[in-house]
């Protein structure tokens, strides 16, 4: 049967993607392509496009066209596999549309709101990743994977070389750490400034006097991060996703993601002509045009200077009287 391949497709594919990837795969294939498709009784060798097309229709009474786009990616590749070994002749998938859904735009703060959330979070477990998240734009995982040997005090300088990312894998709560950032351009090295030079060593100095005052209670298993609790536990990227939203809303602030951090950070740099191709270096985008397609949009003095030289061509006057 077709869910019967499926499943044997996704134990196939563990070896050669990322853990993270395969807790989404798993939970896609698991949860919800194969109990749509078993009662159904479909053999793979007769699958129709219209089978598939029936299945889409079904679930975006739930999920949004984009979890749709997720469950047709993970069905069209196990198919197009399926054509590869021989085991079908033609890949149905290939004759259903892809599921459109609208491009995403985040929100992001202007620099007071930006100052409001670093005020109220001063004291707080969100101060360090609302800090790093706003000033160096750093996603969750960078954040929680800061090692203290990636702070170099004496040439003021902070390296991105780590990640820490959390997911649940069949009920089953996962972090993982890894020794490199999401990709090679991720991998970058930016100034350390005062203001962040002075907070890590406090930050350092409080950890000490805490691991001091605790004793074996204190856990060893993460001396090596930056953020981390009293007791010297790590504290996981998905505690900063849920505690945002309330901690905004605690401070009658305006409600954003925390990824959207990143993105004020970019329309800072961009608000204040910092050239594209240096925000790409500085938010670790693996191109120009990945950063390009994020931020074009804010990037309102360059159309100013279009509008500009258009008058300035066309000799239109900029007076407004």
């Amino acid at each position: 049967m077709f869910s019967d391949y499926m499943l044997e497709w996704l134990q196939s594919m563990k070896p050669n993607i990322e853990n993270i990837t395969f807790a989404g795969y798993t939970r896609a294939v698991k949860n919800v392509i194969v109990p749509y498709f078993e009662p159904l009784g479909i053999a793979l060798k007769d699958l129709k496009a219209s089978d598939i097309q029936r299945f889409y229709n079904h679930e975006l009474q739930k999920v949004s066209a984009k979890t749709l786009q997720r469950y047709h990616a993970n069905i069209h590749k196990a198919l197009k596999d399926a054509v590869r070994m021989d085991i079908i002749v033609s890949n149905p998938a290939e004759k259903v549309t892809r599921p459109k859904a609208q491009k995403f735009v985040g929100s992001f703060y202007h620099s007071e709101e930006i100052n409001q959330l670093f005020e109220f979070s001063k004291g707080t477990c969100l101060e360090m990743p609302i800090l790093f998240g706003a000033f160096y734009g750093l996603r969750r995982a960078e954040i929680v994977g800061l090692w203290w040997t990636a702070i170099d005090f004496r040439q003021n300088t902070i390296s991105i070389r780590h990640t820490v990312n959390s997911y649940k894998l069949e009920g089953k709560k996962m972090v993982e750490a890894k020794d490199r950032a999401k990709t090679k351009s991720s991998m970058r090295t930016l100034p350390l400034v005062p203001v962040f030079r002075d907070y890590l060593l406090q930050l350092k100095k409080k950890q000490e006097e805490y691991r001091r005052l605790c004793g074996n209670s204190y856990c060893k298993d993460y001396l090596d991060y930056l953020y981390v609790d009293e007791l010297g536990r790590l504290i996981e990227p998905n505690y900063i996703t849920h505690t945002f939203p309330s901690f905004l809303k605690k401070h009658e602030l305006r409600k954003i993601r925390f990824h959207d951090l990143r993105h004020s950070c970019a329309s800072l740099l961009l608000a204040n002509n910092v050239p594209m191709k240096q925000i790409q270096e500085w938010l670790g985008h693996s191109d120009f045009s990945t950063t390009a397609n994020i931020y074009a949009h804010l990037d309102y003095n360059s159309k100013l200077s279009s509008a500009s030289a258009l008058m300035a061509v066309l000799g239109f006057s900029e007076s407004t009287e």
